[in-house]
Formats: structure tokens, sequence, C-alpha cells
């Protein structure tokens, strides 16, 4: 696995990562990491990697666009001193520009976003062992629908930007994409946005699938 004992790890993103989690950083005991996917990134390591102690920190604040996230990046993500930074953000950028037409102004052009998620990047070169960049996803099998296909617009930038700094890319509009051949969208997603429980499980495994985490490991 690619942790290494007493990492922190800090998942920084909108609604999708806090999941009704402690605002504005959520850690430690009772329900303060939320019920979305970071806790069950965190049930999973502490179960299986229970000598490793991994530290998981959920700084997601609902209806976050990447604009949103950058203003607050220095108290949220870069003050708490990571390890490792995971970054997931750009379902509102897009979102905004569907359900707020007449308020361009609450949204996040595609060249906004891509500046945004780089000045993340760059503020925590030199200062962490890893970033990962997940992409933003739309719950929607058919690409040629109008905010899916926008959205892919966006996980296109990610993509770009994790080849150019060396990121881990973690494609989970992709992974959606396979779970869809079997199960209908709205299984795990009313809004095909905010999973439940069982989308929330296939958001984490999709992450320590790019971590070298095994199932089978034994302490």
């Amino acid at each position: 696995m690619i942790f290494d004992k007493y990492d922190r790890i800090v998942f920084a993103g909108d609604s999708v990562t806090e999941m009704r989690s402690q605002n504005p950083v959520g850690e430690g005991l009772f329900d303060a990491l939320g019920f979305g996917y970071v806790r069950m990134v965190e049930n999973l390591l502490m179960s299986i990697y229970p000598e490793y102690n991994i530290r998981v920190t959920n700084s997601g604040v609902g209806g976050n666009t990447s604009r949103d996230l950058l203003n607050r990046w220095e108290r949220d993500v870069l003050n708490l001193n990571p390890d490792w930074v995971s970054i997931m953000v750009g379902i509102n950028d897009v979102w905004r520009q569907f359900d707020t037409p007449a308020m361009p102004d609450r949204a996040v052009t595609p060249a906004q976003y891509e500046q945004n998620v780089e000045s993340m990047i760059q503020s925590l070169k030199g200062r962490v062992k890893g970033i990962f960049l997940m992409t933003p996803y739309y719950m929607e099998p058919n690409p040629a629908d109008t905010m899916r296909a926008r959205m892919d617009e966006y996980g296109a930038i990610c993509k770009r930007l994790a080849e150019k700094h060396g990121c881990v890319f973690i494609d989970t509009q992709a992974m959606f994409d396979r779970y869809f051949a079997h199960q209908h969208s709205t299984f795990i997603a009313w809004d095909r946005v905010h999973p439940n429980q069982i989308g929330a499980m296939l958001i984490a495994r999709e992450f320590l699938k790019h971590c070298g985490f095994d199932y089978n490991h034994e302490a």
C-alpha cells in the first residue's frame, strides 16, 4: 500500500465528499466524517490495516464549486499539513450552468475550472507525498445528454492536469458507467449526483484501487 503509518489523507470537495460530515473539517469519533465515501475509505483502512493508524480528514462542503474550494483552500487543506490530498470537485461548477442558467456568475467555466484546480495542485507541490485527482461525474449513462457531455469536459481537464502534474488520476465517471451496465443510476442516486451507501462504497473502492490496497492484508 502506498500509505505509511500515521499518514494523514485530506479529502477536499463538495457535498459528495461532505455527506453530512462536520464542517468545515470533519474527522475523529462519532459521525464527524459523515456518511459518504470518505467514511467508507476510513472504515476499510482501519479494518484491514489497523496497524497503520491512517488519519482521514473530510474537508468537503456542500454546494462548493472549485472557486469556493480554492477560496478556503489554505484554511481547510494546507493548514492541516496533510501527507496526501484528494481533490474531487466540479459537479457544482457544471450543475449551476443547468439549474440556474440565468445566473452565470454562479457557475464556473472550463477555463476557470482548470485554473482553479491547477492552483490547488501547484500549492501542494513539495508539501505532500501525493495528490489524487478524482473526476466530477454525472450519473447519466447517455454521453449525449447535455449535462453529461458538459461534465465530461471537466473530467477531461482533470485527466490532463493529472498527467501534467503527476497526480493519481481516478476516473469516477468511467467507474459509474461500468456499473450502469448492470444497474440503473436511480438505484444509487435519485438526482444522479448524490450517492447512497452503495454509490459511496463504489467511490471508496475506486479510490483504494489506486492505493495498492489489499483486502486480504493481515496486520
